[in-house]
């Protein structure tokens, strides 16, 4: 169990807590609300991990959503779901993460006008070749970058509550106005986003040792991990910043560091986002290609991205393709002028009504399968289901009305995927286990 928390606080906390603070901060009206936003964040992530733990105790199997799906609605809207994974929700968090490092990166220097995409795209590039080489060395990088980022925040909090100089801290004090027409809506968007990955547990629910139960102590151990250190470090800029320059700021942790400990704590905090959004995309990177060549085994007009490499141990054409579409978005990213925002508006919608339908799934189920037996049911249903579903169809109204092009293009593509679902011939009916 131990190893699972540590597989799901490890997805979870990446380099977006150090470039979402701003836009969070630029949508609530005083820091309180700020503070308030992040801990909702935690309550409505908790209550998704509730209705998570009842789906992963109860039908545990590496395809996680996937197979959620495709037992409560059939296997063309599983289809659907993998194509959105494929070209929407997990390129789009690669192209996310990418982008963060290129913001941070740009800081410390600069390549000219194009510097964030250019370092973004060697991102991608970069771990999808690392990857393709083997599964041995993927998984030996995600450790070491794991433990580099753990020591990366635990330095933020001790600069931030410990060596912060006492005029730096003045602007913090009282409630402060954020800019024009604060939404909490679009704040909720972008918490959320930084909270996003709890659910990639549901991949792993097939191989926890400790048994179905232990998944469920293991979802809902990890949220409040999350939460009381994404709590700590908004505390921390808080502290140090004051609401006004957090929203203010592309690199919020950068400035707390520079503050602190000068220029000396740019070149830091750079080292720290880098390996932190590093640690993020290579697991991104990872889980998703599995998902891909699941495709291509599942569908025959896919069946190019379900060939495995034997040498490497690793699905190498979904790979190819997943950095192809990565390095697409980054260019969509680096057309609009505002990468990171981009991808956040063209991610959050599609990944909204995915999570909308996986909560559906559960009443669906439960109708469907009365008589399977259910390690761990969630507490007060229907009522914290029905939450979670109500929260989500929030968050995809928030992240439609609140956001611009990217989440029309975002859109876009997942209608594309209903056109092509539309000219495939109709699956094969598989036996369930």
């Amino acid at each position: 169990m131990l190893d699972a928390i540590a597989v799901i606080v490890g997805i979870v906390i990446g380099a977006g807590i150090f470039r979402t603070p701003s836009l969070v901060a630029a949508n609530t009206g005083s820091s309180g609300m700020f503070l308030l936003a992040w801990l909702l964040g935690g309550v409505v992530s908790l209550i998704g991990a509730l209705c998570y733990a009842e789906l992963t105790t109860t039908y545990p199997h590496t395809g996680g959503d996937y197979h959620f799906l495709t037992r409560a609605f059939g296997k063309r809207l599983a289809f659907l779901f993998a194509w959105a994974r494929m070209s929407i929700i997990q390129t789009g968090s690669i192209a996310l993460l990418a982008f963060i490092i290129g913001d941070y990166g740009a800081q410390i220097y600069s390549l000219g006008e194009y510097t964030s995409a250019l370092y973004a795209a060697g991102v991608v590039v970069a771990l999808t070749g690392i990857n393709i080489i083997g599964v041995t060395v993927g998984a030996g990088a995600q450790k070491l970058l794991t433990a580099l980022e753990v020591l990366g925040i635990l330095l933020i909090l001790l600069a931030g509550f410990f060596f912060a100089p006492a005029a730096a801290a003045a602007p913090a004090a009282g409630p402060l106005q954020a800019g024009p027409g604060p939404s909490l809506g679009l704040a909720m968007v972008f918490v959320l986003l930084t909270f996003g990955g709890w659910n990639e547990a549901a991949y792993i629910s097939a191989e926890l040792r400790t048994g179905r139960r232990g998944m469920a102590a293991a979802l809902i151990l990890s949220i409040v991990i999350i939460t009381v250190i994404y709590l700590l470090i908004n505390l921390s800029l808080l502290h140090v910043l004051g609401l006004d320059r957090i929203a203010q700021s592309d690199a919020v942790a950068g400035e707390l560091m520079r503050l602190t400990f000068g220029e000396a704590g740019l070149w830091l905090i750079g080292l720290i986002v880098a390996v932190s959004a590093l640690t993020s995309a290579n697991a991104t990177i990872f889980t998703g290609a599995r998902t891909n060549y699941a495709l291509g085994r599942d569908f025959p007009a896919f069946r190019l991205l379900g060939k495995w490499n034997a040498q490497t141990s690793s699905p190498v054409n979904a790979f190819l393709v997943q950095g192809a579409i990565s390095l697409a978005l980054i260019g969509l990213g680096l057309l609009t002028r505002n990468g990171f925002a981009t991808i956040v508006e063209y991610t959050a919608p599609v990944f909204w009504f995915f999570l909308l339908l996986v909560g559906a799934a559960l009443f669906v189920l439960r109708r469907k399968e009365p008589g399977r037996s259910r390690p761990f049911r969630v507490p007060f249903y229907p009522i914290t289901p029905l939450i979670f579903c109500l929260t989500s169809a929030y968050l995809l109204y928030s992240s439609l009305v609140y956001t611009g092009l990217g989440a029309f293009v975002g859109v876009a593509v997942l209608l594309l995927g209903v056109l092509v679902l539309l000219v495939l011939p109709r699956p094969e009916n598989t036996s369930r286990q």
